[in-house]
């Protein structure tokens, strides 16, 4: 098995950017014509798509909760933080994207053969 390779995407200049509200921040962005949340969450920073996979709810309106899921504000649909994976057992799953910060900003990874 080959690991994936990444194209990364400058999504902003630093993580004061999207720390800005505080823990457990969630801020919407444009990538080449997608919607991507960032998220802050204990230290740490997530993508994943801006869209609940159910019914479409965005997820930037919702929340995170203690657990390191991020809640849907549609029907409050739970997905994990760190791989996307529904974790209230309806079986959806939402995309995540893989994040790192240097010291010339914050960059999201999109497979190469999707960009």
């Amino acid at each position: 098995m080959h690991s994936k390779e990444y194209n990364w995407h400058k999504v902003a200049e630093s993580t004061a950017e999207i720390t800005q509200r505080g823990e457990r921040s969630i801020i919407e962005v444009k990538l080449l014509g997608r919607e991507v949340c960032l998220i802050y969450h204990k230290e740490n920073l997530f993508a994943c798509t801006a869209k609940c996979p159910h019914a479409g709810g965005k997820i930037s309106e919702g929340f995170v909760d203690a657990n390191s899921n991020v809640i849907c504000p549609l029907h409050q649909y739970r997905f994990s933080l760190k791989n996307g994976i529904n974790t209230s057992g309806e079986g959806y799953h939402l995309k995540t994207y893989p994040i790192k910060e240097t010291e010339d900003g914050v960059f999201i990874g999109l497979e190469k053969n999707n960009t």
